[in-house]
């Protein structure tokens, strides 16, 4: 099904911060109250970066969003059960049916250059073939896993996490797929992989992240400063730090595994939620903030955040991006958003 959709074009509103690394913080609650506005400040077309919305038909609810080697942008549609392409130049926009029950979580883009969807409805990765729109699945050994996100190792193989509290892989060169048990049960959400193969997890629930050895695929356990902080995503920078977004502390989180070392900056805001995270080819880190309703950059070199307000009820999930451009998905508001020149 295709149509047509045109952007909303904004110049973004930002409020600039500061953070530094004290020692570790205390122990969140894990309960957020209301969120409190922050300040803005208009930065006018062309002396800065530029935010753009793109509303898609009603009822989609896009979750996650990849972009696509031909230049659009793969989303997941959780509340159609479809998956998306939008070319933001065209404004074209086409819709995948990918099965009766689907209600997809993510969306990455493989080395195959194809889609790759991690469908909790379906209880199965999807691949769909970018051309033809052929739709490949993967069932998942047993019920209901929570099917969240997923990563390819340096070999093509995709690992991916089961909220249910499992760790898998799939095998595209032979269709095989085993799944592992996460330690503390349920939780394992975002997933990445490092410059040099390394694959890591954060588990929600557990508080946690994990390194996954990809030849045996042990686990080993990595403890962040604060406890109950809800590491939700994961993403590595080019010198293979981890940047993890902690939900219930509203922090962001850095481990860098060559020093064994971890480090903290809480969100500004006086109630940041910290979902996504996403770090650009420039090693510049960027977050979801549903706290403040704010895509937020990190620049580490600074150490200062810079947040860019968004619609109400925004709700973005995911962020993912290429040179020059940072995308997410507004579930709240069935839109896609991006920055720009960020």
């Amino acid at each position: 099904m295709a149509a047509r959709i045109a952007p909303v074009v904004l110049a973004a509103l930002v409020v600039g911060g500061c953070a530094t690394a004290p020692a570790p913080r205390a122990a969140s609650s894990g309960t957020a109250s209301a969120p409190a506005a922050l300040p803005t400040a208009s930065v006018s077309p062309g002396a800065g970066p530029i935010l753009s919305t793109f509303p898609v038909p009603s009822g989609m609810h896009p979750h996650d969003v990849a972009p696509a080697r031909d230049g659009g942008v793969w989303f997941t549609a959780q509340g159609s059960g479809e998956l998306g392409w939008f070319d933001p130049v065209s404004g074209d926009l086409r819709r995948i049916r990918l099965g009766t029950g689907s209600a997809p979580h993510g969306v990455i883009v493989g080395p195959d250059g194809a889609p790759w969807i991690t469908d909790g409805g379906l209880n199965a990765i999807v691949r769909v073939d970018p051309e033809s729109e052929e739709v490949r699945r993967y069932d998942a050994p047993g019920p209901n896993a929570g099917l969240n996100t997923a990563t390819f190792d340096r070999n093509g193989v995709l690992w991916f996490t089961g909220q249910g509290g499992l760790i898998g892989r799939l095998d595209p060169a032979t269709g095989a797929m085993r799944t592992f048990t996460a330690p503390r049960g349920s939780g394992p959400y975002g997933i990445a992989t490092t410059p040099s193969g390394d694959v890591y997890f954060a588990s929600l629930a557990g508080n946690y992240i994990g390194r996954i050895d990809v030849s045996t695929a042990a686990i080993r356990i990595l403890e962040p400063p604060t406890q109950q902080q809800g590491a939700r995503r994961i993403w590595s920078d080019s010198r293979g730090r981890l940047w993890v977004s902690e939900w219930n502390a509203g922090q962001l989180a850095m481990y860098d595994p060559g020093q064994d070392r971890w480090r903290e900056w809480k969100l500004p805001g006086d109630t940041p939620m910290a979902y996504a995270v996403y770090v650009d080819g420039q090693d510049v880190v960027w977050l979801s903030d549903f706290g403040a309703n704010a895509i937020v950059r990190f620049d580490p070199q600074t150490e200062r955040f810079t947040s860019f307000l968004l619609a109400p009820n925004a709700t973005v999930r995911q962020l993912l991006g290429r040179p020059g451009e940072v995308w997410g998905a507004e579930s709240g508001r069935d839109a896609l958003v991006v920055v720009r020149g960020g």
